[in-house]
């Protein structure tokens, strides 16, 4: 999140404030000072006199972002390529190629093409692997690939590919992409208007009302709000979401921090669109950050019924601070805190276990809130909904699955087996999925699981010590056992995975906007939130209206 500031004329203040400061900041600043020569110099001798040529501007980039990774992940460097990626993520605009692309190792890997975007019309599928671009070989190329795809409107691009494990040529011509914010909106039902927002870009507040308006032109007289996955974004653009439905105003977070200029109360600025409707919010583990102000603020003035999964738990606010020679620092300035006053900051990052890993707060020292009207609500945590949905929780076989792209490399495979379903929805059958469990067997997919790893770990360091012979049976047989667990694991979570795989699939064969027309009239979270909000009793009991 990036807080938004007046420009304000304090040169004077600052000054005068520095006549007050005390032995504290004089100590504090000689300590800097003595660290930045001691740096300097040791970066000058390494340059001058290791062994073999140096690249100064690598060797400092892994520098300053090594020293930064030593604080929260929200704290990072940008280089000047970097604030140019910085920019597309908060403006949702760019040219290129309108593709998620993703590295891989060293494979360069469309993830999901947009459509009639212009990898879409050179024909790029998900699952496609880019080899090279231009004359560039991808597997020598050690920076970001993905900016060899960005340039100039109509530029021509040839790009060699592989699918399926066979080579491809094709031209892209690069386009303006515009990433919406909104990416979808539609009627559940006669009544029942549902808003998808993916992430919070400067227009995200602006295409939020535009749904609204259009909804509720169109008969809507009750919202769904989909932030599920919703990594977050601009900290305004959640004030003027929540701005949408609360009055002028209205105190939505606020952010403490040690340095007092930081401090500051955001409340809403402008009329609302409607205080009344009766509105449900949809949330998950990977709901974070802006998405966490809009559902936790919602939550405490009781204007919304929550429903899901407990949220990611990021409740630091960052803001940009330029640097010389076009880079910039994102740097964690405070805490914000909703408007019951809890933070909901899940991991303490100044407190880290001997790996280097911060700790989850203990739900045990959660402390309560109330929300308006009463209802007792908890920080530390995340935003926890008025309504848990076990659906919303994934099992940890699943997440493994996700995070080793084996739902994603089966979908891929599925596709070409299975290439004219046009807009038939594909059903997974047992049949489908006997063959899904021998994908991934036979492609040797790792689940990487927790015990997986210790397990793999173990026999590295046997291997180091030569005592690996020795241990070679008891390693296979607890291998085998391993392995047996995991089939049983993906048998006991087959609904989940099974759901997972069709949703990829819809998107393979239908687009983005095929699986939000696929969940408004099959989701299980979806449906619950209209129920509820159906029965207005049960919305106003959990309300306290």
């Amino acid at each position: 999140m990036y807080p938004y500031f007046k420009k304000k004329f304090i040169i004077p203040a600052v000054a005068a404030g520095f006549l007050f400061i005390g032995t504290s900041f004089k100590d504090d600043f000689f300590e800097i000072a003595k660290q930045i020569e001691i740096f300097t110099t040791l970066f000058k001798a390494v340059n001058t006199n290791y062994v073999d040529e140096t690249n100064p501007g690598d060797l400092m980039d892994k520098a300053i972002k090594s020293m930064l990774g030593s604080l929260d992940p929200y704290t990072v460097y940008f280089n000047e390529q970097d604030v140019v990626n910085f920019k597309i993520n908060n403006t949702g605009e760019y040219t290129g190629i309108g593709a998620m692309i993703a590295r891989k190792k060293d494979r360069l890997i469309v993830r999901e093409p947009y459509k009639n975007y212009p990898a879409d019309k050179a024909g790029l599928k998900a699952g496609d692997e880019i080899i090279q671009i231009g004359d560039v070989l991808i597997a020598d190329f050690k920076d970001d690939a993905s900016q060899l795809l960005k340039g100039t409107k109509n530029t021509k691009i040839t790009i060699k590919y592989l699918r399926q494990g066979k080579p491809y040529t094709t031209e892209l011509v690069l386009d303006e992409v515009d990433i919406k914010s909104v990416p979808f909106f539609g009627k559940i039902d006669d009544k029942t208007g549902y808003i998808v927002l993916a992430h919070f870009s400067r227009k995200a507040s602006a295409e939020v009302k535009s749904a609204l308006e259009k909804l509720k032109a169109d008969g809507a007289k009750q919202i769904v709000l989909d932030l599920r996955g919703n990594p977050g974004g601009l900290l305004n653009e959640a004030i003027d979401i929540c701005n949408l439905f609360v009055p002028k105003n209205e105190v939505i977070v606020t952010t403490k921090s040690r340095i007092e200029k930081h401090n500051n109360t955001y409340k809403t600025q402008n009329e609302p669109i409607d205080t009344e409707i009766p509105l449900a919010i949809l949330v998950n583990g990977r709901s974070a950050s802006a998405s966490e102000i809009v559902s936790g603020a919602l939550q405490d003035l009781d204007r919304a019924v929550i429903l899901g999964s407990r949220s990611f738990g990021k409740g630091l606010v960052q803001r940009s601070v330029d640097l010389t020679y076009g880079t910039q620092l994102k740097v964690t300035i405070s805490r914000y805190y909703t408007p019951s006053g809890r933070c909901i900051q899940a991991l303490d990052y100044a407190h880290k276990d001997k790996n280097g890993v911060a700790q989850k707060t203990d739900a045990k020292n959660f402390n309560a809130f109330k929300t308006r009207k009463g209802r007792t609500v908890y920080d530390g945590g995340g935003v926890l909904p008025d309504i848990e949905l076990e659906e919303t929780k994934m099992s940890p076989i699943t997440n493994a699955l996700l995070k080793n792209d084996g739902i994603f490399d089966y979908a891929s495979s599925y596709y070409y087996k299975n290439p004219n379903l046009g807009d038939k929805i594909p059903v997974l059958t047992e049949a489908d999925y006997t063959a899904f469990k021998q994908y991934l067997k036979t492609n040797k997919i790792s689940f990487d699981t927790e015990t997986e790893v210790a397990l793999k770990n173990t026999l590295a360091a046997a291997k180091s010590e030569k005592i690996d012979e020795t241990i070679a049976p008891e390693y296979q047989q607890l291998l085998n056992a391993l392995e047996k667990s995991e089939t049983t694991l993906l048998d006991k979570n087959q609904k989940e995975i099974k759901n997972l795989i069709q949703e990829e699939l819809i998107k393979r064969y239908q687009y983005q906007e095929g699986l939000y027309q696929f969940y408004i009239k099959n989701n299980s979270e979806i449906k619950k939130a209209v129920t509820v909000l159906n029965n207005q009793a049960e919305y106003k009991t959990i309300l306290k209206m």
